[in-house]
């Protein structure tokens, strides 16, 4: 049998100890032959156990505007520069999103995001959120996100006033990457947005995509810089190539690839929340375990915003039959 690289546990108590990695010894672990897997998950989650404990932060979402969005982001269907096959539609009514995030309480979910397909919401828009967003924390009593697009300070302070916990705003991509994917605005217009969202005393929720032709530097770059963040909360997402889009044709990427970044990703951010999202049923299968023993503690369920999900009972069996908390 192998020995078990040097670095896994190297990096483990180096981190443990509060200290940072560098990205040369990220490259070591990522490098780790697939023989090694289970070792670098198990360093992973004793980080994760360490410092955030078993609980997995568990969120319902609801695309509550799609489509028809100006940003040409080369990975979505609600973009308007493509022609794909969803359904589009203007800012959902009240009483349609305080029953999904009635239903989202019920299923057992500790968050409901509001998620919205424009660069920025008008001022009638914005008004409409806020209103929204009162409703539920009133009548449903759940912790609200938003994810609305670019925000001023002005919005972000509005945001936090009236309860927001978390706002998403994901980097998508690596800063050397991220012209290969939207020319409409910059990666640095996104991390305004991001810095604006923590200036603001929100919580920031921002991470990324993977398998959209990036490199595996890229990927841990992306970890780097959204370090630099702070950011709560860092999704991962797995690309779904969809039909229209600019990346249809993209080929999947390997399961235990993912599983493994994922686990580098916990070393990089120990003390993120580090969430499962969308492209995870699909991509990894019942590997899902496998990941939240290795690195993630948190999980969208019920579907995303053009494609369907787990149902939160079958995400909260799992999470119960690992031993972990919801």
């Amino acid at each position: 049998m192998q020995k078990t690289p040097e670095c896994v546990y190297s990096c483990m108590n180096k981190v443990l100890c509060g200290k940072k990695i560098t990205m040369k010894e990220a490259s070591e672990l990522l490098e780790v032959d697939n023989t090694h897997i289970l070792e670098l998950t198990k360093a992973a989650n004793v980080i994760r156990k360490e410092i955030n404990g078993d609980s997995v932060d568990v969120e319902c979402l609801i695309n509550a505007k799609s489509g028809n969005c100006a940003e040409d982001c080369a990975f979505c269907t609600q973009s308007g520069h493509y022609k794909t096959d969803i359904t589009k539609y203007p800012f959902l009514s009240k009483e349609t999103i305080l029953n999904a995030a009635a239903r989202a309480k019920k299923s057992g979910a500790s968050s409901f995001c509001l998620v919205c397909a424009w660069k920025e919401p008008t001022e009638q828009n914005f008004n409409d959120v806020c209103h929204v967003v009162k409703a539920i924390k009133e009548d449903v009593g759940i912790d609200v996100n938003c994810s609305l697009g670019f925000l001023t300070e002005k919005r972000a302070k509005k945001l936090k006033e009236i309860g927001v916990k978390r706002y998403n705003h994901n980097l998508e991509a690596s800063k050397s990457f991220f012209d290969k994917i939207c020319s409409t605005h910059t990666y640095d217009d996104r991390i305004n947005t991001a810095k604006i969202v923590k200036s603001s005393g929100l919580q920031l929720c921002s991470g990324g995509i993977l398998g959209m032709g990036e490199t595996r530097k890229q990927r841990l770059e992306l970890a780097f810089e959204a370090s630099e963040l702070e950011p709560e909360e860092f999704p991962v997402n797995i690309l779904i190539p969809r039909p229209g889009t600019a990346l249809s044709g993209m080929n999947s990427l390997d399961p235990m690839e993912v599983i493994k970044t994922i686990a580098v990703y916990r070393f990089i951010l120990p003390r993120s929340i580090i969430k499962m999202a969308g492209g995870r049923e699909i991509h990894l299968g019942d590997l899902q375990s496998l990941a939240l023993l290795g690195g993630a503690n948190g999980i969208i369920t019920g579907g995303y915003l053009t494609v369907g999900g787990n149902e939160a009972e079958k995400d909260l069996r799992m999470i119960r039959e690992l031993g972990l908390k919801a």
